[in-house]
Parts: C-alpha cells; sequence; structure tokens
C-alpha cells in the first residue's frame, strides 16, 4: 500500500507538471510575439509538488506590457472641417491649441481622408482602405456587397485592439459612426461597437452627429443622458467640455494607477458637423467677422495661406464651380442669415479646439507631454456643403433629407436662436467651399482635393526636433495606424483572435519626422465615394468630373457609372490645387491611370459604383428583419431603439395600442420618436391623452390632438389610429385617439415624414429624452403611472 501511495504521489507530480508546462509557450525567448494576437501571461514554473515544502518558487505570471520606450499617443480627429478652416492653415478661424501643436510639431499639408465620415474613420483605426474594412459608403447607407456592407471583417483588426493586446490602456471619445445602424440599439449585438472592437473604455455616440445640448450618448455600451442634472435639463451643459472633462480624467486615472504603461486615447467630437451649435459668449465672439462673406473670405484664405507658407507661393486658387452660390446674389436679408450661420460654425470649431487644450494641459500636468505622440486631423473630410439652397439651412434632417424648405422670415426673425438648442442648421455651401481653400468641391466629391484633403498636425517633442516645419509628401488617413505602431515598437498582426489579417494599405510617417525632403513611401492611393473617384501614383491624380453636386441628398443614378463619368488629369508636382485639367493633352497617360484605378478597385472590393446617397437608406435596400412583421410590442422603459430597428412609420397607416394604469392628474410619454426636428410623440398631459406630431421645427409644421378630459384613475386602453392619406411619400394623414374604445380625438395632419425622423434620436416607450416634439412639454418626460404594454400595428 505504501508502494502504491508513492507511486501515486509520483504520477501526480508528474502529471500537475505536465499540465503547468503544457499552459506556457515552449521558450521564454520567444515571448512575447506581438504579431499573434491576445499573447498568453508567460511563466517560468520551477518543480510543482503535491506540497508548498516540496515545491520550488514560482514567479508570478508575466503579463504583457507595451515595449520599452512606447509613447502615450492622443489621437484626434473633428469632423466636416476643410482644409482652409482653421488658424493654422491660414483660415479664418483662431484655433491656438492646433496652433501650438504645429509650432512644437510638424504640418503636413497633403494629408487625404476617403472625402466621408464612416469610411475615414474605418480606414484610420484600421489602417486599411475604407473598402477593405467593408465601410464604402456611410453606415446609415451601407448595401450588401462587401465592400460597403458595415460590417467590419475581423481580419482587419482596429489599433484599439492591437494597443489593448501590447499592454496599451485603450480610450475612445466622441463620434463613432461606425457601428452598423442596426446594431446600435441597447439590445446589441456588440461586437462592433468601440469595446467591442478593443477599445478599453468607451464615452461618445454611434451615429453621424450629435445635439450639442442633449446629446444621446453611450459610457461603454450603456445609455446615458449626462445633460440631465436632478431629474431636468442643465443649462450649463455642452457635449464638448463633457466630452474633454471624461478624457481628462481617464488620462489622469491611467497614469495615477500605472504610471509607466502608456495610453492611448482616440478623441473624435463631432464637432463641427451639423448641427452647428456653441455656446452664447463663443458666437458673440465672431460677430461682424464674417460680413464680407464667402467669395472675399476665400480669396483672402488664399493669400495668408502663401504667406504662411501653407501651400507654395505659385499655387493657384481654384476656381469655384459655377453651380455655387455667390454673395451678390444673396438679398441683404439672407446676407445677414449667412454670416450668422459662419458665426456660428466658428464659434463651435474654435470652442472644441479650447476643450482640446484643456485635454493636452492635463497631459503637460502630469509630465507626460514630452513623451506623448500627439496628431490631430482637422477633418475627417472636406468641409460639409450638403446645404441645398446656398443660403445655409436650419435643420439638416429637415431640409436636405425630409424635403423641409426653409424662409427667409423665419430665418431672420429666429436669428439669434442660431447656434442654440432649438435649431440644428447648417451654414450654406459656399462657406464650406470657402473652408476648403485652396482647392475646388467638397465633403463627398472623393475625385477632388476640396473632399479629400484637409489639415493634420503631429506632435512629439521626444522625437520630433524639426519643429514648426510643413511636410509636403503625400500622406493618407490610412498611414496613422502603421506610424503609430512604428512609434511604438509593436509589429503589424499577422494574427489576431484567431483570424488571419489582411496586410496594412498605409506606410509609417516616421521617415518624414526629421527629412523635409525624404521620398514619399505612399506613393499609389484611390479614392472612392459615391461613384465620385481618383487615383493618386508618383505626383498624378486621374479625377471623374462630379455629375452630382454635394448637396443633392437624391441625386438621379447614372445608368452606366463606369462609363458616364468624365475624366480629369492633373500632374499635382507643378499644380497643388488640382486646378489644371491636362487631359486632353495627355490622354495616354489618363488611359494608364484609368486601367490601374480599376485594377486598384477590384483588388479592395471597390465594386459595384453606387451613385445613390439618401436613396440607400430605404427599407428596400437595408438588411431584411423585420420581413413580414406587421405587429412590434413593446415595454415601460423600452429606449434607444434607432430607427432602423424600429417600425417604419413613415408613408404608411398604422396604430398604436397601449395597456396603461394611472392616477388621477398623470401625465408623461407613452411612446415617441424622433424629436423637434421631426418625430412624433402619443403622451398624456394634464392627464389628458395627447397626440403630438413634428413634420419639422417650423411652427405650422407641428400638430396636437389632444382629448377634453383628463383620464379617472384607474386601467385604460389608449389607441391611436394613424389613417395615412397616401399617393406618395410625406403626404397627409389623419389621426384619431380612443380612449377605452370611445373617440375621444380627432384631427388632420398636413405634412408628415417622408424620408427620416432623426440621426440621433430614437423610438422610446415609457420615456422621452434629447428634444421634446413640441415645446408645450420638456425632457425628461417619464410616464407617472404603469404602462403594461404598447403595441404598434402596421396597416399595409
Amino acid at each position: 500500500m505504501k508502494c502504491f501511495n508513492y507511486l501515486f504521489v509520483v504520477a501526480l507530480t508528474l502529471f500537475l507538471s505536465e499540465i503547468s508546462n503544457a499552459q506556457q509557450p515552449a521558450a521564454n525567448q520567444n515571448w512575447p510575439d506581438r504579431t499573434t494576437l491576445p499573447i498568453e501571461p508567460y511563466q517560468k514554473v520551477g518543480k510543482v509538488a503535491p506540497t508548498i515544502k516540496d515545491s520550488d518558487p514560482i514567479e508570478w505570471p508575466k503579463e504583457v506590457s507595451a515595449p520599452e520606450g512606447a509613447p502615450n499617443v492622443l489621437l484626434i480627429m473633428i469632423d466636416d472641417v476643410g482644409f482652409g478652416a482653421s488658424s493654422t492653415f491660414g483660415g479664418p478661424i483662431p484655433t491656438p491649441n492646433f496652433d501650438d501643436l504645429a509650432k512644437n510639431g510638424l504640418k503636413y499639408n497633403r494629408f487625404h481622408t476617403t472625402a466621408v465620415c464612416s469610411p475615414s474613420r474605418a480606414a484610420l483605426i484600421t489602417g486599411r482602405n475604407h473598402h477593405t474594412a467593408a465601410t464604402g459608403i456611410i453606415m446609415e447607407f451601407s448595401t450588401p456587397y462587401p465592400g460597403y456592407h458595415s460590417l467590419v471583417p475581423r481580419s482587419v483588426a482596429t489599433i484599439g485592439k492591437i494597443l489593448t493586446d501590447n499592454g496599451y490602456g485603450t480610450s475612445w471619445f466622441g463620434k463613432n459612426h461606425n457601428v452598423p445602424d442596426w446594431q446600435s440599439t441597447p439590445a446589441g449585438p456588440f461586437n462592433l461597437w468601440p469595446t467591442g472592437l478593443g477599445f478599453e473604455y468607451f464615452y461618445g455616440f454611434l451615429g453621424a452627429d450629435a445635439h450639442q445640448f442633449r446629446p444621446a450618448l453611450f459610457e461603454g455600451t450603456k445609455p446615458v443622458d449626462p445633460y440631465l442634472k436632478d431629474d431636468k435639463v442643465d443649462a450649463d451643459y455642452i457635449l464638448d467640455r463633457d466630452l474633454a472633462d471624461h478624457a481628462i480624467h481617464w488620462i489622469r486615472t491611467q497614469k495615477n494607477v500605472s504610471p509607466n504603461k502608456p495610453f492611448f486615447a482616440y478623441y473624435t467630437p463631432g464637432t463641427a458637423h451639423a448641427p452647428h451649435q456653441a455656446p452664447k459668449e463663443w458666437i458673440a465672439k465672431f460677430k461682424g467677422k464674417f460680413d464680407q462673406g464667402f467669395d472675399k473670405q476665400r480669396i483672402a484664405t488664399y493669400e495668408n495661406q502663401k504667406r504662411l507658407g501653407i501651400i507654395p507661393a505659385d499655387a493657384k486658387l481654384a476656381p469655384t464651380p459655377k453651380e455655387y452660390q455667390r454673395w451678390d446674389a444673396l438679398s441683404p436679408g439672407m446676407k445677414k442669415v449667412a454670416a450668422r450661420e459662419m458665426e456660428v460654425y466658428a464659434a463651435m470649431l474654435a470652442y472644441c479646439d479650447n476643450q482640446i487644450g484643456r485635454v493636452i494641459q492635463s497631459i503637460k500636468d502630469l509630465g507626460e507631454l514630452d513623451n506623448t505622440m500627439i496628431i490631430f486631423i482637422m477633418g475627417d473630410n472636406g468641409a460639409s456643403a450638403e446645404d441645398p439652397t446656398g443660403q445655409g439651412l436650419t435643420s439638416e434632417i429637415g431640409v436636405l433629407v425630409n424635403g423641409v424648405e426653409d424662409t427667409e422670415e423665419y430665418m431672420l426673425k429666429n436669428l439669434d436662436e442660431f447656434g442654440g438648442p432649438w435649431m440644428a442648421e447648417h451654414y450654406s455651401h459656399s462657406w464650406a467651399h470657402a473652408m476648403n481653400t485652396p482647392y475646388q468641391w467638397d465633403k463627398k466629391i472623393a475625385s477632388h482635393l476640396g473632399g479629400s484633403r484637409t489639415g493634420m498636425v503631429i506632435s512629439w517633442p521626444a522625437k520630433i526636433k524639426q519643429t514648426g516645419q510643413v511636410r509636403s509628401q503625400f500622406t493618407h488617413i490610412t498611414d496613422i495606424t502603421p506610424t503609430i505602431l512604428e512609434a511604438a515598437h509593436i509589429p503589424q498582426p499577422k494574427k489576431v483572435d484567431g483570424f488571419d489579417q489582411v496586410p496594412m494599405a498605409g506606410k509609417s510617417l516616421m521617415y518624414s519626422f526629421d527629412n523635409a525632403t525624404a521620398p514619399e513611401t505612399h506613393k499609389t492611393q484611390y479614392f472612392e465615394v459615391i461613384a465620385n473617384r481618383a487615383f493618386y501614383k508618383d505626383g498624378w491624380m486621374a479625377s471623374t468630373t462630379p455629375k452630382n453636386l454635394p448637396w443633392q441628398g437624391h441625386p438621379v443614378p447614372t445608368e452606366d457609372p463606369v462609363k458616364d463619368y468624365k475624366w480629369e488629369l492633373y500632374d499635382l508636382t507643378k499644380d497643388f490645387t488640382q486646378s489644371n485639367d491636362i487631359a486632353s493633352k495627355n490622354p495616354e497617360k489618363l488611359k494608364e491611370m484609368q486601367k490601374a484605378f480599376m485594377e486598384e478597385a477590384e483588388k479592395y472590393k471597390v465594386f459595384p459604383f453606387d451613385d445613390r446617397y439618401i436613396d440607400r437608406v430605404n427599407p428596400e435596400n437595408r438588411p431584411k428583419f423585420n420581413v413580414g412583421r406587421s405587429e412590434y410590442v413593446y415595454y415601460q422603459g423600452s429606449s434607444r431603439i434607432t430607427e432602423g430597428m424600429a417600425p417604419n412609420l413613415k408613408n404608411t397607416s398604422f396604430s398604436i395600442k397601449a395597456d396603461i394604469e394611472v392616477k388621477a392628474g398623470d401625465d408623461g410619454m407613452i411612446i415617441t420618436q424622433g424629436g423637434y426636428f421631426a418625430g412624433f410623440a402619443l403622451m398624456l398631459q394634464n392627464g389628458k391623452p395627447t397626440f403630438s406630431y413634428a413634420f419639422s421645427h417650423y411652427p405650422n409644421h407641428k400638430w396636437t390632438i389632444q382629448a377634453a378630459t383628463p383620464l379617472a384613475a384607474g386601467k385604460h386602453t389608449i389607441v391611436l389610429n394613424f389613417d395615412y392619406a397616401g399617393g406618395g411619400l410625406g403626404k397627409a394623414a389623419k389621426a384619431t385617439i380612443l380612449v377605452d374604445g370611445k373617440e375621444a380625438a380627432k384631427g388632420d395632419i398636413a405634412r408628415t415624414v417622408p424620408s427620416r425622423f432623426s440621426a440621433d434620436e430614437t423610438l422610446d416607450v415609457g420615456e422621452d429624452f434629447g428634444t421634446p416634439v413640441t415645446r408645450d412639454y420638456d425632457v425628461p418626460f417619464t410616464f407617472k403611472g404603469k404602462i403594461d404594454k404598447v403595441v404598434v400595428n402596421l396597416k399595409q
């Protein structure tokens, strides 16, 4: 028996040792292998016996840490800001913190984006071309083709995932716009949210834009409404300050707890995307600064850029296309409106720069600025010219998407409201063009530099010594992730979470840090968005002539987008601003460039070309999650249901049935979708069943139908019948409220929302956040009674 016990102990010891050794890398010198992620901790194991006294000491497992000397990284990207907007690149808007980074770092005057939002953001965080990341268009307009379906493949790991798995602390603040719109509800799935893409912390919003005063935010995957304080709207709240506060807190926490661990903070506020909103005192700083108009501003910026050396002295000012509004064509009243719009835009960008300065100062206060690489991209694309009128607009969703017609009378009457919470304006497309000086065209026009070229600065005091200089090598947004990885001494991974990785298309920019004349390494690059396309190679650029204007939300698709587009040709080594088309003089060179573009397009999944825009959002073009579903059942507290996943209550008849229980005088929201700029609400106001509908923010575009008497205490069934007139999109409807089976109120709605309720406000049950549908109530408008359930039925 003693012999058996001895043999058992020996066998057990050998077994435990085998298990322990099997869990470790074969040899310490092979650890960590940073090309395969994630990296398992390494443990050197000694003797493991059944008792402590017979075992050798064992070292704690060694967890992966960032390579020695790896810098902190602050990656900043602003939204919808053209090359010629900031003071750093010769523009009229003071951005002193961007200026300071440029003085202590390098300005890149040939930096390029994809020319539109989601694609640029996908390219930035993956280092791959946007179609490789399945993001050939913004998330809301995705189509099922490989380059466009918006489901970022696991073969293109993000910089957040790579750095987290290599020992960095990682975070993301502000705008996302990289989650498929049908996955952006609190029900998930969350694998394509920032925390699912490898970022350890996220605080921001998921969609295209956010209200500065009442944004719908998420912390991680949890919905938060930070503008609410003590169950009321905080009048002092503004998003840009909130984002800076959270970034500062996160950075301080990282360094307080783990001072030797580098951080990566991706800071990407929604500024200066519409809605253009800013603090009143900042708007006042710019009063009268833009009364000269956009045509003169474009010339002034161009001259300033030459004086500052931002562009070559012999660079020409690219012509303004004839389709753009001219300042002298505006009425005196509309000149006042347009000037005010630009004052608001300038205030918004200047205030954002101010808040970014607070984040940078917090890094300096920690003593970390010297070894922090700050990459500041001033624009994910060129300035936005998505105003179809040339006079600006008071609601992007209303005018551009739903066909609202702004009036001079209304705009002048509400001039003081511009920049505040009850306006969601966008400036004139000609202001956008002025902000893109010295180039032609704008956001969405990927074929031309006005759409794709923006200002970029890199500062890293520990490594960049030739400060205050300009770098003119061709650079692209895909170059940023490779630059960060080289700076951190981290290789591009070959396998992540078991998935082989597509090689990155971008090239590191570190070669340019100490050599202004170093040959560029990013020698070729294709561009394509909405069938606008271009190809760059060794200083040459071939570009399609735009067939649809930047402000056309519903362009007429061409019959053959391959053959129906004319091409232009530019020699950018002699023509910095892409202003001299030499295609007719170089037909063979143009053919060579066109052929190369088609080869790249096939390689990077650019096909098929598609020049539709908002029309892609139509239900027949979207994932068919709700096919055949006509009934939707919701319960109290269901919220943040995005438009892509909510029942489509546009251009159709429907009914809403709510079973509720109340006390006398109870009020609150039963169900709502959208908000002040377009939406509806079924609620109790002063105990009375009420239905409000907003086609837009205009007072004559709002209708309210209300029962004459309050509900008695007890259980009730409220029914809303919405009978659509038919005959096309956005037509009239009749709304009828029934209380316990009896008609309580009815009324006509003269005009209904044809395309979209909102880019950021959602469908909510039992509560309302963001903006109210009408100003007869305010948020949070929580139902005080009990909602058993709400049933929505679509009527075919």
